[in-house]
């Protein structure tokens, strides 16, 4: 799979490679699942290459995987757009690499 610029990524994109920096790691906050009585915890970074920069959400224990300063990669994300802003997901089926 060729990795995407994130200058390249739109909203509605799925199955995409990005290979990136994160350069913010945000504060850890809990959401609870509107399908069961679970609790999860999740974290916005924001990741980046030489093209520009999207938000990165982090579920569970990706959330101690990853550091600011990392390098990652992830392959099968989607990107969707809340509130206006694009954010990368690994979603259920994506793989998030460090390194």
């Amino acid at each position: 799979m060729s990795v995407t610029p994130i200058k390249d990524l739109h909203d509605g994109m799925k199955r995409v490679s990005v290979e990136a920096k994160v350069v913010e790691k945000g504060d850890p906050r809990e959401v609870k699942s509107r399908f069961k009585e679970e609790t999860y915890r999740i974290v916005d970074a924001v990741v980046a290459d030489e093209t520009g920069s999207i938000k990165l959400t982090l579920w569970n224990e990706q959330i101690d995987q990853v550091n600011v300063g990392d390098n990652v990669k992830i392959d099968n994300g989607y990107i969707t757009s809340f509130k206006g802003e694009l954010q990368l997901n690994v979603g259920k089926f994506g793989k998030l690499a460090i390194g």
